[in-house]
């Protein structure tokens, strides 16, 4: 999967000014644009400004900390993700009509 969030706007989220991660940097947007379609149950839209600030923050955690967890810390998914995302989830009540 080819990510829709830019490299480029990712390495300006990260302060990056060299290119010897880009594969790295792609690899964890797409990983955060999957991550962000499975817990909103929609599909990833590369036009919606929240989620792409999500999948930034998001794929900026996971390269900088390249670890699934790290000694102090138990939170796999930085803040405010979840706050981004909430609004878009789309809302399963269990009714069937």
């Amino acid at each position: 999967m080819t990510a829709q969030t830019s490299v480029a706007l990712l390495k300006s989220q990260l302060n990056l000014d060299h290119a010897y991660d880009d594969a790295l940097l792609s690899h964890k947007l797409a990983a955060a644009e999957i991550w962000i379609a499975n817990y909103t149950g929609v599909p990833f839209d590369g036009a919606n400004a929240a989620q792409v600030e999500a999948s930034l923050q998001l794929a900026s955690y996971w390269y900088e900390q390249r670890e699934a967890a790290f000694e102090g810390s138990s939170k796999a998914i930085p803040f405010g993700v979840r706050d981004l995302l909430e609004s878009y989830k789309d809302q399963v009540t269990g009714h069937g009509a």
